[in-house]
């Protein structure tokens, strides 16, 4: 019934001094166990509320970072501590058209998901934006925008497939801004009240769902998501390629005798690796950054109105040159 991608600019790091590599667009913590699968046709609308809080910076062996060295190229550099507090809600809503036309067999479905985000709050010594200062800054506003044009969806008696293609565009508030550091002078960063991440990306998706009986009260799914990143504005740095595993069981219970009230359950986790390096004379460094959560969901079905209620939630385990966190995500998802 939902679906829908995110634009998330977790790291407030600057391409040219941040010790960080760069992210990518799609976050691993935003649907639900199902969300991957394309539904009957009709049209649906989800809303999506993404929270994600930090205090941890990682460094490439997944050790905690108390302190960066942000360096000339010819001096010693400047060192500065690191204190991160960082607090980032999206909101996604999502609209989806499933067709009633089929291309080889299959469901063709199609999705828009406009964002609108706070930029990176409370970043006490915010030197992961290059800035070597806490900003404190705090907005609302639109974020990068998703367009999914295909979709392609299997429903089978015991199996669901699908496969799809979408884009973001850099619509976000983006800009850079000029500091003066003690000891090595001017450096190019990125403003720290950014929301959007300032590159296109191309991304592919494919995922299926096993269903141990017809009834599909009971499914174990999987899904592969690559990321293609363009060159980012103002920027000599292109992000690297990234690759996403998503993981889940769910299982639908009944809470009234006539089925028509449901209840979901199940584990659910997410795995994200870069798998090329950041490439450009702006590039902070060749490391390939990666993180891992692991979760559960919990949801309320109305099947008579078309309508369902989940609530998840994702504690990062694990993550090299990024940071490490916990994920708490609220969407609410009707048939019209």
């Amino acid at each position: 019934m939902k679906k829908a991608l995110l634009t998330v600019a977790l790291l407030i790091a600057s391409a040219t001094a941040a010790p960080a590599s760069e992210i990518g667009h799609y976050a691993g913590g935003l649907l639900n166990i199902r969300d991957f699968f394309i539904p009957e046709p009709g049209f649906y609308g989800t809303v999506y509320n993404y929270y994600y809080h930090t205090d941890r910076l990682n460094d490439r062996h997944g050790d905690e970072v108390r302190s960066v060295t942000i360096g000339s190229g010819t001096g010693p550099g400047l060192t500065l501590g690191i204190d991160p507090d960082v607090d980032v809600y999206v909101l996604a809503p999502a609209l989806v058209w499933v067709t009633p036309y089929e291309i080889l067999g299959a469901r063709y479905a199609a999705l828009i998901v406009p964002t609108f985000a706070n930029s990176s709050v409370g970043a006490s010594l915010s030197t992961q934006s290059g800035r070597g200062a806490d900003p404190s800054a705090s907005q609302f506003g639109i974020g990068d925008l998703y367009v999914q044009p295909l979709s392609l969806g299997w429903p089978l008696e015991h199996w669901d497939l699908t496969l799809a293609w979408g884009f973001y565009a850099p619509t976000g508030k983006y800009d850079v801004d000029t500091v003066t550091f003690p000891i090595i002078g001017p450096r190019k960063v990125e403003s720290a009240d950014n929301i959007g991440l300032g590159f296109w990306t191309n991304q592919f998706q494919s995922a299926v769902a096993w269903y141990p009986w017809t009834n599909k009260g009971t499914a174990l799914t999987a899904a592969l998501t690559y990321e293609i990143n363009s060159d980012k504005e103002r920027f000599d740095v292109t992000p690297g390629d990234n690759l996403t595993l998503n993981w889940g069981i769910s299982q639908y219970l009944p809470l009234t005798a006539d089925m028509k009230w449901l209840t979901e359950v199940g584990p659910a986790g997410y795995s994200t690796w870069q798998v090329s390096a950041d490439s450009g004379s702006d590039a902070s460094n060749s490391v390939k950054d990666q993180v891992h959560g692991v979760g559960w969901q919990v949801g309320l079905t109305s099947v008579g109105w078309a309508t369902a209620l989940n609530l998840h939630y994702f504690y990062e385990v694990a993550s090299e040159d990024r940071f490490e966190g916990h994920v708490l995500g609220l969407s609410i998802a009707k048939k019209f």
